[in-house]
């Protein structure tokens, strides 16, 4: 089985309604990264919920385990690999930039 790796942040670009195969699998991700939880009407459980006012390496392992979560469970033909963070904590901005393998026969 082949593996391909991608990298998703929570940058969600102009959604592509048909999409198809890996470029639909991304866009997913990039959307689940850039939704918080109980901001979809139809699916309050949907997304994942920063951890605030924790210390920046709690608040990072919580998130990341957040994440790993969301994906797992919104978009199963992708498995996480890494979550890393971008951004600076004591200013208390964190992006989730989400490395992620699709496996072939899932597109």
């Amino acid at each position: 089985m082949k593996y391909m790796e991608y990298e998703v942040s929570m940058e969600l670009q102009k959604i592509d309604f048909g999409a198809t195969g890996v470029k639909a699998i991304l866009q997913n991700i990039s959307f689940i990264l850039s939704a918080v939880i109980f901001s979809c009407p139809l699916d309050r459980s949907f997304a994942w919920s920063p951890d605030v006012d924790a210390p920046l390496p709690i608040a990072q392992a919580k998130t990341r385990a957040k994440i790993m979560e969301a994906i797992q469970t919104n978009e199963p033909r992708a498995e996480v690999m890494r979550v890393i963070f971008q951004g600076d904590g004591l200013e208390g901005l964190l992006k989730p930039l989400v490395k992620v393998r699709i496996l072939n026969e899932s597109i």
